[in-house]
């Protein structure tokens, strides 16, 4: 009898001992999850501020593995646009093995990562949202519209035709990128981030000192970029010049390049992790903006002068204010006074 409750004490004992172990395991683990000194530290009354959901569960482009399931014709020709939005100076450039009809420059020079960078100017939005109409031409636009605009503008080149394999491709592939996008609705996170305006003119000579400090290291003092080893593309594109957008394209518009810039420049930025300030981005915009590049008759555009954006520097305009102020601000007034007489027409 006494040696069975010694053998249950022991017992007992043991069970102690373990819990004990356990329990200071436990207590280990939790204590070192656990941020102690920024917890120390923390202010117990500070209130919780929730991200900017301009930056959370921004759309994506479709999986890779989805395109098992496409035909094998519509597959080849989506592969092959990615390639030409990727790699357009190649088949399209100068030195183009398809037609020498542009300046040198690649489509995801704007559109990054061949257009699905959230807020990249990417072409989430493109299957959805088109045919529409657009001020700028006056005109219902279809994507075969949208695409040459590019051409011409940011490409400083010439319209493809239409039913060239070349606009197949890149229009089976933006198709491909909208994917699951519900017709009309633009995604969060596509095309262009729109930044908040400065209430003073945005001014190039700052700007001058951010591209020199944060970007002429890839794109060069003279803004010309870096030419690749093959002397068909950029490594880095030149952002001023005889090779770059010309005045019609949409980065010319500051509202557009602060946007881009802000939250994609300089290399290793994105919306998740920018490096430029909106003061920054917005000067930076103002400096290259005011350089040198090639010129494009916009005489057709906007058709109805009201319809002019706030930044959009050729007159003449509906409103009162001067290139000057259309392409440096401030903008409010001007935003102002756009929607002021909006509302009065009604």
């Amino acid at each position: 009898m006494a040696t069975s409750n010694s053998g249950a004490n022991l017992l007992s004992f043991f069970l102690y001992i373990l819990l004990v172990a356990l329990v200071g395991l436990m207590s280990f683990l939790v204590y070192n999850s656990f941020d102690y000194k920024k917890s120390a530290s923390a202010d117990s009354t500070a209130v919780y501020v929730a991200p900017d959901s301009n930056f959370t569960h921004l759309w994506t482009a479709p999986s890779e593995w989805r395109l098992m399931y496409v035909k094998e014709e519509e597959k080849d020709l989506v592969e092959y646009g990615r390639e030409l939005i990727a790699h357009t100076s190649e088949y399209l450039g100068p030195k183009g093995s398809v037609k020498a009809i542009s300046n040198g420059m690649n489509c995801q020079n704007c559109h990054l990562n061949a257009g699905t960078q959230p807020w990249g100017n990417n072409y989430f939005a493109v299957q959805s949202t088109y045919p529409k109409f657009r001020a700028r031409s006056g005109a219902i636009e279809d994507q075969v519209k949208r695409v040459n605009d590019c051409f011409e503008r940011s490409l400083n080149g010439q319209a493809l035709a239409a039913e060239s394999k070349e606009m197949r491709a890149i229009l089976a592939y933006i198709k491909w990128l909208g994917t699951d996008v519900e017709k009309g609705v633009a995604p969060k996170g596509s095309g262009i981030f729109k930044l908040k305006g400065l209430k003073r003119a945005i001014d190039p000579a700052k700007g001058a000192e951010v591209y020199a400090a944060k970007c002429q290291s890839c794109h060069q003092a003279d803004g010309g970029g870096l030419l690749a080893e093959n002397g068909k593309s950029y490594t880095y594109p030149p952002l001023w010049g005889p090779h770059s957008y010309n005045h019609g394209a949409g980065l010319y518009r500051m509202s557009n390049f602060a946007g881009y810039v802000k939250y994609n420049m300089p290399l290793g930025a994105n919306y998740d992790k920018p490096q430029l300030s909106d003061e920054e981005a917005w000067d930076l915009a103002a400096y290259v903006n005011s350089m040198p590049r090639p010129g494009k008759d916009l005489s057709k555009d906007w058709p109805d002068i009201a319809g002019k954006p706030f930044d959009h520097p050729f007159g003449p305009f509906a409103d009162p204010f001067t290139e000057e102020q259309h392409k440096y601000g401030p903008y409010k007034p001007i935003k102002e006074w756009i929607t002021k007489h909006k509302k009065s027409k009604k």
